[in-house]
């Protein structure tokens, strides 16, 4: 009863400091209030929460000390000094942390959720793998196959029909089937024209849901809802089922397979990570390759088809990057096959200038993976000159970074592919602590080219060949997620480019 009779004071104070904060006029850093610190209006701005945490770090200089329940501290930061201090200079002091373990626990012993000599050890096999010859082979063949098989045939139809296609959709439809593809040998065929329900992708798009979630609620109330099976955490339980069951049941077909010599035809074609791991790292029981299977699917699904996503529509509201794009592809074949359908494989746009920078410029202004949190080890002093202690979090806003006038130029919010295109007329390198998202330091992602070759083989496609007309009736805007997703999918129609 007391905590009843606590909760009815304190739930008045909070709609009453909320509503205070909405009318407000003030355009200062955050205020911070007795007992609930800054978050009125932390959830009054959560629908723009992305783009609050922009404005405040432009006024704040790009780091912020953000004052939660309870007096929680999370340092805010899009500083480049602050994150090639955090995850190149002082690296060892800054892992991820039990924190992030805890939020992420569906990942297990998986490689990015586990931090020092575990995760070294993962890193070098999981990089021994990524860049042997027959993985990189594996990947450009599949990659290709399914662009012709899966997503031109889906393309065509829906063309063909006149049909409305939620293209966020098709992307996360090909990045899980070509994912999989890389990650186990086996296609589960989400991309066709049927468009078939996926339980494992289903429980993917679940667990992460409530992954984000978890970062926004208390952890009292997620153990209560764990406890009684209830909820977001209820969901998050079924979800953990489910993809335990289908991973399960990859590995074990491939011991299956392996043990009949089954994949031993497909060599020369290059192999997937799970028959490498099988075969090379012996000692693998069935936790170690579940957890490196559901980190490695996690990564490749989501990230991919959010950077497709944005920059499809990117390149949709600009018909002049478009152009280039496509007199770009079509500088690399010969005349008479111009103006006419094509597609195009992984050594032919690998070095295509323009389409890089392209890429880059959408991963810039919208991040796959939007923000990103560490815990310190010991106290330190960050290069913005502010303090921290094991106790406070630190989150970069890779989001709020690609457009700080500070470290991109007063046409931050600009898309202009030329910023990444040199006087000489090649790729412009930027350091990874200010262009994040591969990641930075030690950290660095493995699957980049992976991404890359995938990313350039679909816009070479698509954009060749057809043309997209994004309806206006709903606003692409990002959802608050741990993935830069569109709050209602990127709805579009299409019709083919060459008649």
């Amino acid at each position: 009863m007391a905590f009843v009779g606590l909760f009815e004071v304190f739930l008045p104070l909070v709609c009453f400091l909320l509503l205070y904060c909405l009318r407000d006029k003030y355009h200062g850093p955050p205020k911070s209030f007795p007992l609930v610190g800054m978050m009125p209006q932390f959830l009054s701005n959560i629908p723009r929460l992305h783009d609050w945490f922009t404005d405040t770090l432009e006024i704040c200089h790009c780091t912020f000390l953000f004052k939660g329940f309870a007096k929680t501290n999370v340092l805010v930061t899009c500083d480049p000094s602050n994150i090639h201090y955090i995850m190149s200079s002082n690296f060892n002091n800054f892992p991820k942390g039990p924190g992030f373990k805890q939020i992420f626990d569906i990942l297990g012993d998986g490689i990015f959720n586990v931090d020092m000599d575990l995760w070294r050890k993962q890193r070098i096999a999981a990089q021994g793998f990524m860049r042997h010859q027959l993985f990189y082979r594996f990947l450009s063949r599949t990659t290709g196959a399914k662009v012709e098989e899966g997503l031109i045939p889906l393309l065509d139809h829906v063309a063909k029909q006149g049909l409305v296609v939620n293209l966020e959709d098709v992307f996360q439809r090909f990045a899980f089937d070509a994912t999989c593809i890389l990650v186990t040998g086996y296609d589960p065929k989400c991309l066709s024209v049927e468009f078939p329900d996926v339980p494992f992708s289903k429980a993917m798009d679940d667990a992460a849901e409530v992954m984000f979630y978890r970062h926004i609620t208390p952890q009292s109330f997620i153990k209560l809802q764990r406890w009684m099976n209830m909820g977001e955490e209820k969901k998050y339980r079924k979800a953990w089922e489910v993809l335990d069951h289908i991973m399960v049941q990859y590995i074990c077909q491939k011991r299956k397979d392996l043990n009949q010599g089954m994949i031993s035809e497909t060599v020369d074609g290059g192999v997937d990570l799970l028959t490498s791991y099988i075969l090379e790292e012996k000692s693998c029981d069935v936790k170690f390759l579940r957890d490196t299977i559901l980190n490695m699917m996690l990564a490749g699904r989501d990230t991919t088809s959010s950077a497709l996503t944005w920059f499809i529509w990117l390149v949709s509201r600009h018909p002049i990057v478009e152009n280039k794009i496509i007199e770009e592809l079509q500088s690399i074949i010969p005349a008479e096959e111009t103006k006419k359908r094509r597609l195009f494989n992984a050594k032919e746009v690998k070095n295509l200038v323009y389409l890089h920078g392209a890429l880059c410029e959408a991963l810039r202004l919208y991040p796959p993976v939007p923000f990103q949190h560490k815990e310190p080890l010991k106290p330190d002093t960050l290069p913005s000159g502010h303090p921290i202690h094991p106790t406070t979090k630190i989150v970069f806003s890779l989001y709020s970074m690609g457009r700080m006038k500070s470290v991109w130029g007063e046409d931050c919010f600009e898309f202009k592919p030329e910023r990444w295109i040199t006087e000489k007329g090649g790729i412009k390198h930027e350091p990874s602590y200010k262009f994040m998202s591969f990641n930075a330091g030690p950290r660095t992602c493995l699957g980049k080219d992976v991404a890359f070759l995938q990313m350039k083989a679909v816009a070479s496609a698509i954009i060749y060949n057809y043309r997209i007309h994004v309806l206006g009736e709903t606003p692409v805007v990002p959802t608050v997620s741990i993935i830069l997703r569109t709050k209602d999918g990127l709805m579009t129609k299409i019709s083919p480019r060459w008649d």
